[in-house]
């Protein structure tokens, strides 16, 4: 069921991926390329910072192929794509909570301790969509204010994992849960309060 479901969010993110490239007016080759990058640039990272090289990512052919099948798939229907901003949305979710999760538990696997196993996870999770929007010139969601929550889902279930992997499912699903709510309500994560500039004294009535 975990594969399965990693290879749904390898297409979501894969998708989400060009779909960025075709806003952005890329080639075909870009297209692909930025796919690609979105669905394994986080487990990628994963693998050479644990040294679990060749990366999964160049070994295993279907997560070599998925990213390819998604970008053929967006080039010739990304205009129907762009109407089920939901179910990608959806996908999107379900792709970061098992990449979270297995990332952690690959982390622990090859003899990290929680928290850093608990890191690596949320950068298996996130990293692909760093990658994706710096690449595009935009600033990443993850850390946009007007973003909804996407890291902190994250955290929190990578965190469960590493100090309990037999939490690993309940953890995907809280993940998967957070993350549509956070959409679905709008939920953002607190930005720094600003002072206001204060005019001069000299003014009549300062109203600071």
């Amino acid at each position: 069921m975990l594969l399965a479901l990693e290879l749904v969010g390898l297409f979501a993110f894969s998708v989400s991926g060009a779909l960025m490239a075709i806003r952005k007016g890329f080639d075909v080759i870009g297209i692909v390329l930025l796919a690609g990058i979105t669905a394994l640039g986080g487990g990628v990272a994963r693998d050479v910072i644990i040294g679990a090289t060749p990366p999964v990512a160049f070994t295993d052919l279907g997560y070599f192929l998925m990213p390819v099948a998604a970008a053929v798939v967006t080039f010739f229907a990304h205009p129907a794509l762009e109407r089920l901003t939901t179910a990608v949305l959806v996908f999107d979710a379900a792709g970061l909570g098992v990449f979270c999760v297995t990332g952690t538990l690959k982390s622990l696997a090859y003899g990290l301790s929680p928290l850093p196993a608990a890191v690596l996870g949320v950068v298996t999770g996130v990293g692909g969509g760093v990658l994706r929007d710096m690449i595009a010139r935009e600033t990443p969601a993850l850390v946009r204010p007007d973003a909804e929550l996407y890291a902190v889902p994250a955290i929190a279930g990578t965190i469960a994992v590493a100090c309990q992997p037999r939490l690993a499912v309940p953890a995907a699903v809280v993940i998967v849960a957070f993350r549509l709510v956070a959409l679905a309500r709008r939920w953002h994560a607190p930005t720094a309060f600003i002072l206001a500039k204060c005019p001069s004294r000299s003014a009549p009535n300062p109203p600071c």
